[in-house]
């Protein structure tokens, strides 16, 4: 059955991808609604699998490995200003909506800081396809945004965490949690440098096919899983990975390879899994929740993140823009949502209207950025 899936998936995906494309929108908005579709939703023709899973994960971490590839990281590094700015800005008002809305239902304060720190998650991997398809992505504007989202991941997990030991009587060490994350970046630093330029070397060595792409996929999905067991998102990991290897001499060669990997069968499960999460069961009575939290959700981050970029400096198209693209709360807010039915803190009866404010924030990133940026002097290659 998970093969017909694989074809149906791959057909819709790129048919989607194309009339979008012709209608003058990122081709991955029509990937994401395919999942609505063919989803529980719509039509239930596709359903969530372990399988489908999967390939989902293996998708977004692939993405953002060639994110993190094509990222100029003298550019980014010139940029961390702005980042810091526009990541702050588009965590504390969030927050502060997030809470007050929260507080108009009627929750408690925990529940209350909770939602406002779920609203402040923000996964850039559906603006990254987004960014690539227009030509942003290695421009100052996509370098704050990556940068931004890193920063965005690294407080927001902190504070949840925090917020789950005041709120829910968790457990959880707050010094050992920052400590783990100095210690992500501490090893970084270091194999960058000292272990992952010899390790591709050796592998040039072995007298097998594919070798070169082989260690490149070995550092990404290992510094994915790295992140991960220090409790940092592993698309974070496979971004810093891309990094990695781009100041090296096989840069071109691993992303030239890579690339077919990934938008020929990984990515498109990405993209419709997002759609498979919207279930239409049982919300008659929270349309109004839906539409005011949705507001909530784009305003915040486009507010918030784009105050951040005109603090920094930015014209106010680029900072509407940077804003636009830190909008999306994609599969980080998804986790925490389920982080936060298991504890308590995200009431019961409103997950499933939360999880489609989400997927509504996802939806809404790519149309904003093609809306606020427009194409940049490149053809567009639908992918």
């Amino acid at each position: 059955m998970f093969i017909l899936q694989i074809a149906l998936v791959l057909f819709a995906t790129k048919l989607a991808g194309h009339l979008a494309a012709r209608l003058g929108q990122p081709s991955v908005l029509g990937k994401v609604l395919v999942g609505i579709i063919l989803g529980p939703a719509l039509l239930g023709w596709i359903h969530e699998t372990e399988l489908l899973t999967t390939f989902s994960q293996i998708g977004v971490l692939l993405l953002m490995f060639l994110a993190g590839l094509e990222t100029d990281l003298q550019e980014m590094n010139k940029n961390k200003k702005a980042a810091i700015y526009v990541a702050f800005g588009g965590i504390i008002v969030p927050i502060i909506l997030g809470y007050f809305g929260s507080q108009y239902y009627g929750m408690s304060v925990g529940e209350s800081v909770f939602i406002g720190l779920l609203l402040s998650a923000t996964s850039v991997s559906i603006s990254v396809q987004a960014l690539r398809e227009l030509g942003w992505l290695n421009s100052k504007e996509g370098s704050t945004l990556l940068g931004a989202a890193v920063l965005d991941d690294i407080v927001v997990v902190v504070l949840i965490a925090i917020a789950m030991s005041v709120f829910a009587g968790s457990d959880t060490n707050v010094g050992l949690l920052i400590g783990k994350k100095i210690l992500f970046f501490a090893v970084l630093i270091l194999i960058s440098k000292w272990v992952i330029p010899h390790f591709i070397q050796l592998f040039t060595k072995f007298k097998v096919t594919e070798s070169v792409l082989s260690a490149g996929l070995i550092i990404c999905f290992g510094l994915s899983y790295f992140a991960e067991i220090l409790g940092i998102a592993g698309i974070i990991g496979a971004f810093f990975a891309g990094i990695a290897i781009a100041q090296t001499k096989f840069k071109k060669e691993i992303e030239h390879k890579v690339e077919p990997i990934a938008y020929g069968i990984f990515v498109p499960f990405f993209f419709v899994s997002i759609g498979l999460a919207v279930s239409f069961d049982g919300i008659g009575d929270q349309v109004g929740f839906i539409f005011i939290f949705s507001i909530i959700a784009i305003l915040s981050k486009f507010i918030g993140s784009g105050a951040g970029a005109k603090l920094a400096g930015f014209n106010t198209k680029s900072s509407m823009g940077v804003g636009a693209g830190m909008v999306s709360r994609g599969e980080v807010a998804l986790i925490l949502a389920a982080m936060g039915l298991e504890s308590g803190l995200l009431p019961a009866n409103y997950y499933t209207a939360m999880i489609i404010v989400v997927i509504v924030t996802t939806i809404v990133t790519p149309l904003l950025l093609k809306l606020i940026f427009g194409k940049r002097n490149t053809q567009e290659i639908v992918k």
